[in-house]
């Protein structure tokens, strides 16, 4: 049999099967585990797909992001707090980043319809939803201070998996009022025409990137988790590409179901790095500062203040509606020619340009609800890898014509 770490380790092994008919040079792609299925267009043909080299000494680090969720969906209201206006921008879920701009847009919108003609803001926290509401702001004529215990790297927006999700737990569909859904709409739509003026800047913040989701049995339409969070995603349609299933003999995949989609990727690392120095350039300040208290806020010089303090809103603001809901993502070396993404047996995989990201949802698990701890577990993690591992096998095995080819000094043995 094929050794698995050499059969890792030998990258340009796909790339090589695509000169046997993935690559779309040939008007008719079979292969022998389906004699006679149906071919892809040419112009839509599988590319090569290199493995991605899933030995657990690439584990470069663990991570845990607890997500604030609340079931009604993000809080966005006004509060008064002295003589100060508070506009609340916190509680979205697994649906941070996907939602920022949006989110932002309503939020300021919110400053200058209160604000009495005051010029200056200030925005309670640096991650995803605290960036993008100083550069809105800014943006409409603001001065800014953004004032935040961490920022990037240290903050929890910059453990997030990095996909575009906008209704990934956003709310329930038995607490969030009947008008959330077009309020949704028009927040994913701000954000996604945000998004598409990042695609090609310098350092790739964000990018299109294919996924495909492989099963050995055949999809179902019930939601994949227990609880009833709501699913907006047929409202924006329009905006990415839809799904389409694979036939057997035009992927290198091992399952008997493909499906194949197209998203956005946002490379987090040099994304934040980005919008920090945007805010920067525009003239933004930032001190590093801690609010224990709703009445501290109080001696802040701004009477207008956005609040995006997360799932540390929950104490902050003594805000029980927030759940915590704890995800891990492992993460591998970056690889150079990997940049899609896999959902296999309860592993999401998601290559980034910053590193390869690996978050696993065992069965009978509510991924993570409410659970607040943010200690890595290592088993947890190389469970991962072994699943990935896993696959690469299945996909050796299944392609005996690998066997003819090699990278570098690697040979393969035929079985």
């Amino acid at each position: 049999m094929i050794n698995r770490r050499n059969f890792l380790q030998g990258s340009g092994a796909f790339a090589g099967l695509s000169a046997m008919g993935l690559s779309g040079c040939t008007r008719h792609v079979t292969s022998p585990m389906a004699t006679g299925a149906p071919a892809l267009p040419f112009y839509d043909a599988v590319g090569p797909i290199i493995p991605i080299r899933a030995d657990m000494d690439r584990i470069f680090r663990i991570t845990v992001c607890t997500r604030p969720f609340r079931p009604a969906g993000p809080r966005q209201d006004v509060e008064r707090v002295g003589d100060k206006f508070v506009v609340h921008n916190y509680g979205h879920g697994g649906s941070g980043w996907s939602l920022s701009w949006g989110s932002a847009d309503v939020v300021v919108r919110k400053v200058l319809a209160e604000g009495s003609g005051q010029r200056e803001v200030a925005v309670i926290g640096a991650g995803a939803l605290g960036l993008t509401a100083a550069l809105t702001a800014q943006r409409a004529g603001l001065k800014v201070t953004i004032y935040a215990r961490e920022r990037a790297p240290y903050v929890r927006s910059v453990r997030a998996t990095g996909s575009w999700t906008p209704d990934s737990r956003i709310a329930l569909g038995s607490a969030a009022a009947p008008e959330f859904a077009a309020q949704w709409e028009a927040m994913a739509r701000t954000s996604f025409a945000m998004y598409m003026s990042y695609i090609a800047v310098a350092g790739t913040p964000v990018e299109w990137t294919d996924r495909y989701a492989l099963s050995d049995e055949p999809s179902t339409n019930h939601p994949p988790e227990g609880r009833d969070y709501v699913r907006y995603m047929d409202r924006i349609a329009d905006l990415t590409p839809g799904p389409h299933d694979l036939p057997p003999g035009t992927h290198p995949f091992p399952t008997r179901y493909v499906r194949r989609s197209t998203s956005l990727t946002f490379n987090v690392a040099d994304y934040a790095r980005q919008l920090m120095s945007d805010f920067l350039t525009a003239g933004g300040t930032i001190e590093t500062r801690e609010f224990h208290t709703p009445q501290e806020l109080t001696v802040l010089p701004q009477r207008a203040i956005i609040d995006c303090t997360g799932y540390a809103a929950r104490q902050l603001w003594s805000d029980e509606s927030i759940v915590p809901v704890r995800g891990q993502i492992a993460w591998l070396i970056p690889q150079e020619g990997v940049t899609y993404g896999l959902n296999y047996n309860g592993l999401n995989v998601l290559a980034r340009r910053d590193g390869i990201v690996l978050m696993l949802n065992k069965p009978g698990e509510d991924a993570g609800w409410n659970d607040s701890t943010e200690v890595p577990d290592r088993a947890t993690a190389e469970e991962a890898v072994t699943v990935l591992q896993g696959l690469y096998d299945r996909m050796a095995k299944m392609q005996p014509a690998l066997a003819q080819f090699g990278h570098g000094s690697v040979k393969y043995a035929r079985p």
